[in-house]
């Protein structure tokens, strides 16, 4: 039971990333460090509804 989700900079708001998730195993919001393009660095990225 994947579902997408969006991926939001916590520092810019931007909504550059979208990927699968196993809601079942993984209940809790998902946070990973991404390359924003906006900051030229990485940044952590977290979940959105």
């Amino acid at each position: 039971m994947r579902v997408k989700v969006v991926l939001e900079n916590t520092e810019t708001g931007d909504r550059d990333y979208i990927t699968t998730k196993n809601k079942q195993k993984n209940p809790e919001r998902l946070e990973l460090r991404k390359y924003s393009p906006k900051l030229k660095r990485y940044a952590i990225y977290r979940e959105t509804k």
